[in-house]
């Protein structure tokens, strides 16, 4: 098998739709009305449900159902082929479900009887270059699936990778509850996704050669790109530093486990609690048992450089300690104090039990005696 034959392949001349019938299937999908708008509405309810009630399945069913993928491929193809018409229609539709959702989901979040973030919801309110990755990768499957004659379930596939929907209603349950922080972040998620998947839709559309709606001017073609590629690196940057930042929380985490976990502590002496905070780069150790001494203390914190815990903050703290002369003598002294007393209220009990028990059978032989 040679190498012409292993390109030939993933040759795709014979397996694309023509320009007409591609035209036609990203515009269906582009407006909100009649049936797309019944559906982008259920599809809301079920993202809010699923994230109300932290079910996955739910959140699944949402991602498939869900519409919101007709119009971001709208963008990216109109942009591709210049057809600012088809932009402007699917910039509008685009807006008006986003605006909706948002609504909906709000609504939705303040009437709910459940107002706890579950994990599926907080899963969604920090994005990074990861995020970036899946709708960029996404956005190629999903042009290239619905640029092909070959039908397949493609396009469910990419809704449940890029998660459209639920990060849409996660924004709406950040505004419901007044937090900008699951607000911004959720928002932040569905911003990126639209980008790069549009972005993808665009690049497959280019790649595909498809014909052109119509020649722009040059001036025109070259303000169009800038503001494409501003969009991309605006978007690009933050999810950069947040995937960063989420590489050093998890190396920190492992880090410190491991010191945690090959800790040498001296006879008599127990590690009883560990608490380990990425975010704040903290260790907390709480020992029990023999005394913690100031050399000991030293010796751990001189050992987090070997595990890359530089800058890494050490809390040690003992919870007992049975070694400490004058409480230890103390704590000895009166155990043996309570333990005499109680010995001796024993032997008085035992006392009035015997005169007790000696008296009735005195009574009872006076009696037969009668």
């Amino acid at each position: 098998m040679n190498f012409l034959k292993v390109l030939s392949y993933f040759s795709l001349k014979n397996e694309l739709e023509s320009y007409v019938e591609l035209n036609e299937k990203i515009e269906s999908g582009v407006v909100f009305k009649g049936t797309n708008l019944w559906v982008l509405v259920f599809a809301i309810f079920l993202a809010s449900l699923g994230l109300n009630v932290n079910s996955p399945a739910v959140i699944i069913g949402a991602m498939l159902v869900s519409p919101l993928m007709g119009p971001i491929m709208g963008i990216g193809f109109s942009m591709g082929t210049y057809n600012f018409l088809l932009l402007k229609k699917s910039a509008r539709n685009f807006g008006f479900a986003i605006i909706t959702a948002l609504v909906t989901s709000t609504i939705f979040f303040i009437f709910s009887p459940i107002h706890e973030a579950h994990s599926e919801l907080l899963a969604r309110t920090k994005p990074n270059f990861y995020d970036v990755l899946i709708a960029l990768f996404g956005g190629l499957a999903g042009i290239f699936g619905t640029a092909s004659r070959q039908k397949g379930n493609v396009l469910p596939g990419v809704a449940i990778a890029t998660a459209l929907m639920p990060p849409l209603c996660t924004a709406g349950y950040g505004l419901s509850d007044l937090n900008p922080e699951i607000f911004f972040g959720a928002l932040f998620l569905f911003t990126i996704n639209t980008v790069f998947i549009a972005w993808a839709t665009y690049l497959g559309t280019r790649f595909f050669k498809t014909p052109l709606f119509q020649y722009p001017e040059i001036e025109r073609e070259k303000k169009a790109k800038r503001y494409m590629y501003g969009l991309l690196l605006l978007t690009l940057i933050p999810s950069i530093y947040f995937a960063y930042d989420a590489v050093q929380k998890n190396n920190f985490k492992q880090n410190a486990t491991r010191f945690v976990n090959e800790l040498n502590v001296s006879n008599g002496t127990f590690l009883i609690k560990h608490a380990i905070d990425e975010n704040g780069k903290s260790i907390e150790l709480t020992f029990a048992g023999a005394g913690i001494d100031s050399v000991y203390k030293e010796s751990l914190k001189e050992k987090l450089s070997l595990y890359q815990l530089k800058e890494a903050k050490l809390t040690i703290s003992q919870s007992m300690n049975f070694l400490d002369a004058n409480k230890g003598n103390k704590s000895i002294q009166d155990l043996n104090a309570t333990i005499a007393s109680l010995k001796a209220e024993m032997a008085l009990l035992q006392e009035s039990m015997r005169k007790l028990q000696a008296q009735s059978m005195k009574d009872s032989s006076g009696n037969h005696a009668q």
